[in-house]
């Protein structure tokens, strides 16, 4: 029996990055063996272990067998005999098909070290074309390794998995988990482009995909196509450190524009409603959670009213607030600014540019908050409470506004 750690871990290492998750392989052992030694069993699909004092995976070394359509269709087989070599094998990227003894010597039987130096992604055998959720994890990596390139073989190689129908069979939770994961990482637009590139995007994406191409009028938009803006718009979410749903609401926000027609471009009226609408389409279809969900609605609807903030009337401001649930969800209503940013900076040339809209509607927030609603509501005819917080409401934003403009110079 030797183990050996894999993947991930090893090449982390080599590339001088923090180790996060250490994963095993363990040779020439068997279930009860690993059982014996204290290990607690955790795999369904083929046998995995957790290490009784780490906690850490060690998996018996297997190989696969493709037996069906899909990424789970497929027979496992692990063995004392199956090889360590055999076991790198399987695996997806040469880069991920290394390991280390227990003295830290590398074995790198496909040239992992190789295209690690090269910065390259490359498939380890033809058996890449087994498993459709290998498309997104190649399109993952390259959000993260932003310097990496597919190799050109590997990315034939993805097109025609594409081609074939394969990417079809991927189930909807494996594909959030997947883009989810990337829009978290350095560069999410590189994922983009590599699904781009491979035919992946339009069939896991359309909404996001038609938008490449769609001018904008040029004095608003200098990079014009919406494509671009909006990968514009999900790096800049991503050097901010913002959260996954900032991140997701920022990727969504302009879906509207791919479904103006053409000979209206490149005005889009109304394309904030028809992106809701479409958002709602993309989250059920591929079960995005709901918080993500709600949050890309929202800005989605309203990102156009926050770019006119500082003309709306205070009763049109408390509106605003009412139907992006800012009084009760004021956490939420910051994420909901914090993505209406990113469309704005999303622009060559408006890094820097004043964007005074949100601090405005976070201020006019605290104005309405002010009001003691209870006390409105005590007062208030029993049938129109609600119309009088409203008019409350309005008010103090009203007299917050009246303030402001008479303490200017």
């Amino acid at each position: 029996m030797k183990t050996y750690i894999v993947g991930g871990a090893v090449r982390d290492r080599l590339l001088g990055l923090p180790v996060a998750d250490r994963d095993h392989v363990v040779v020439g052992a068997t279930p009860d063996e690993m059982l014996a030694l204290g290990f607690q069993p955790v795999g369904r699909d083929f046998p995995v272990f957790l290490h009784p004092k780490t906690h850490e995976e060690y998996a018996l070394a297997r190989t696969e067998r493709k037996s069906g359509h899909g990424y789970k269709g497929f027979k496992v087989y692990a063995a004392p005999e199956v090889t360590l070599e055999e076991d790198l094998l399987r695996r997806d990227l040469t880069i991920n098909a290394m390991a280390e003894d227990e003295t830290g010597a590398l074995i790198d039987p496909h040239g992992g070290q190789r295209d690690l130096a090269a910065k390259t992604f490359r498939h380890v055998s033809a058996a890449f074309a087994e498993d459709p959720v290998r498309i997104l994890r190649v399109a993952r990596f390259a959000a993260r390794f932003t310097d990496f390139a597919v190799a050109p073989e590997t990315l034939a190689l993805m097109r025609q998995m594409v081609d074939n129908g394969e990417i079809d069979a991927l189930v909807p939770e494996r594909v959030w988990q997947e883009v989810a994961r990337g829009l978290m990482d350095a560069q999410p637009s590189r994922m983009f482009q590599v699904l781009r590139d491979c035919g992946a995007l339009v069939r896991l994406f359309p909404e996001i995909d038609r938008l490449f191409g769609v001018p904008q009028p040029p004095q608003h938009h200098p990079e014009i196509d919406t494509g671009v803006h909006v990968m514009l718009v999900i790096d800049w979410a991503a050097r901010q450190g913002l959260s996954l749903p900032v991140r997701f609401a920022a990727l969504t926000h302009d879906l509207g524009k791919g479904v103006t027609p053409p000979e209206r471009w490149p005005q889009h009226h109304d394309h904030e409603a028809k992106s809701a609408e479409l958002v709602r389409v993309l989250c059920e279809r591929i079960r995005v959670p709901t918080d993500c969900r709600d949050l890309a609605v929202a800005v989605a609807r309203e990102h156009g009213h926050v770019h006119r903030a500082l003309e709306l009337r205070p009763g049109t401001l408390v509106e605003l607030l009412e139907r992006v649930d800012a009084f009760r969800r004021p956490e939420r209503f910051e994420n909901f600014l914090q993505a209406c940013e990113c469309d704005f900076r999303g622009r060559p040339g408006y890094a820097d540019k004043p964007f005074p809209e949100p601090d405005h509607l976070r201020q006019a927030l605290r104005a309405a908050q002010a009001i003691d609603a209870a006390a409105v509501a005590r007062s208030a005819d029993p049938a129109r409470i609600r119309e009088a917080i409203f008019q409350a409401r309005a008010a103090a934003v009203a007299a917050w506004r009246d303030r402001l403009q008479a303490d200017k110079p």
